[in-house]
């Protein structure tokens, strides 16, 4: 697509009555809330599904490098935000024995040929939280700030041509459109600094979809503690720090950038009028709570919306706003068809891993603490909203070494790691074995997150140390993280679909 017909699409967007489709959004709202309360939305068992971000290299250099649309194509990849992003979802899966070996299988199927077809262009795909080595020939602050104004609109140079990507930065919502980090500034005039950064997101349905306030409790409250368990994006590409020393950036850095940088990007600068978008979610009381706080949502990019095939076309609007709701976990209503109507959680705040293996891993962690959680009615429903908030960003600063707070099952409050991990994993398990999985099945799953916490060794930690080793040796803070990210990217085309982070220690 060139400049001037995205140009013009972006305009024709940019037209649509705002106020209007906000209103078709309430009305259609209410045909919602029916089908849930009729059972539409209701499941037999539990369903689980995963979302993979991947970004792409140069295999000589590990410089970041743009996918060509038809590689992209050919593989069976979805486009992302960046020219060098590319994802992947499984196909949603009964959460049992079955269920979780055909997400493993189904990942390693898909990238396996990914990784063939793509190495024929001296491209090699990355599972990572942040890329930190630029475009051969280019800068990083070139790359995520190049941008052309073409008949009046702001078009992103290195963004894909998806209409809504590049509307964002044309329409009257102040996106902060920075990066605001330790040691790290950045202004742009598009959203494109989000492409920084690459997740994994876990899904789970839930059975009975007015159960959904109860489980996004418990979602919100194991939150930190996955992402104390995931943290991989330590380090920005080192031509956006400022000018400090290379130590105080070292000794600044947090674990988890990634969630830093989808807030400051997408979120309305300081002082500005408009609600954040990027945030902790609340707890809700009822299932039309959720729906509800949907609605209320900012729409940055209304757009003309027409009804296809789908049965879910009777929310066409709402769905539309759902696809910039933007919370760290956040409810879904999806329906395809009347039999495959689902709510679901979906869990994104957790960067992307060095291999499946890890992945999986916290899709089944997850997947289990959802199963057995509400079933106990564990107290750790009871913890405070603002301390699994707090729990949350402390996670993402400090990752496995941070304190937060967490209650046991017999309702003692405590701080002590190996306390909330040891019965974490403890629910994880009995939660995957009440789906029908085998003791020793069920620990194989946890086995690769359980490492981390048994070394307090998550993959942030591994950077972070590798950097901060060089640079106490005098090696300069670019050599240092380009070094580490090069060893990280040799690590993992030897262990992505058959290893896992541990067996790199």
């Amino acid at each position: 697509m060139s400049a001037s017909e995205l140009a013009e699409q972006v305009a024709a967007v940019l037209s649509v009555d705002s106020e209007e489709f906000e209103a078709r959004a309430a009305e259609e709202a209410q045909w919602l809330k029916d089908e849930v309360r009729a059972g539409t939305f209701d499941n037999t068992e539990a369903i689980v599904g995963l979302e993979l971000e991947l970004y792409a290299v140069d295999d000589r250099t590990d410089a970041l490098q743009r996918v060509p649309r038809n590689l992209l194509e050919l593989i069976g990849f979805e486009k992302e935000l960046g020219l060098h992003n590319a994802e992947m979802q499984t196909s949603p899966q009964p959460l049992n024995e079955y269920g979780l070996e055909a997400q493993f299988a189904e990942l390693k199927a898909n990238l396996a040929p990914a990784l063939e077809q793509t190495h024929t262009e001296n491209i090699q795909l990355v599972s990572d939280g942040m890329w930190t080595v630029p475009p051969a020939g280019e800068t990083a602050s070139q790359y995520l700030c190049d941008s052309i104004e073409e008949q009046g609109v702001r078009i992103a140079t290195n963004m894909s041509a998806a209409v809504r990507y590049h509307a964002m930065a044309n329409t009257d919502f102040p996106s902060g459109m920075c990066l605001d980090a330790p040691n790290v500034s950045l202004q742009a005039d598009t959203v494109m600094p989000e492409s920084l950064i690459t997740s994994i997101q876990p899904h789970y349905q839930i059975p009975h979809a007015p159960d959904l306030p109860e489980y996004f409790r418990y979602a919100l409250r194991i939150a930190g503690p996955l992402v104390a368990l995931g943290v991989n994006s330590p380090f920005f590409p080192p031509e956006l720090y400022d000018d400090v020393s290379d130590s105080q950036i070292v000794e600044g850095a947090h674990m988890e950038h990634r969630i830093g940088v989808f807030e400051s990007v997408l979120n309305p600068s300081e002082g500005a009028s408009a609600e954040p978008k990027v945030t902790f979610p609340p707890d809700f009381e009822t299932v039309d709570d959720a729906i509800d706080d949907v609605v209320a949502d900012t729409t940055i990019v209304p757009i003309p919306v027409s009804k296809g095939d789908r049965f879910d076309d009777e929310i066409a609007h709402l769905r539309h706003k759902h696809g910039s709701y933007w919370r760290w976990v956040r409810p879904v209503f999806d329906a395809p068809t009347r039999s495959g109507a689902n709510a679901r959680i979906e869990f994104r705040p957790l960067p992307g891993q060095p291999t499946v293996s890890d992945a999986v891993a916290f899709q089944a962690v997850f997947a289990g603490l959802m199963a057995v959680l509400p079933r106990l009615e564990h107290p750790l429903r009871s913890l405070a909203w603002d301390t699994a908030e707090a729990n949350f960003y402390a996670a993402a600063e400090d990752g496995l070494r941070a304190e937060f707070e967490w209650i046991t099952a017999d309702g003692t409050e405590t701080t002590a790691t190996d306390e909330i991990y040891g019965e974490l994993f403890e629910l994880a398990r009995e939660g995957l074995e009440s789906r029908g999985l085998a003791t020793e099945r069920a620990l194989e799953y946890i086995q690769p997150l359980k490492e981390r916490v048994d070394r307090r060794l998550t993959p942030a930690r591994w950077k972070h140390e590798q950097v901060q080793t060089a640079v106490d040796e005098g090696v300069p803070l670019a050599e240092a993280i380009w070094g580490m990210q090069s060893r990280y990217i040799d690590h993992q085309e030897a262990t992505l679909l058959s290893g896992s982070f541990t067996d790199w220690l």
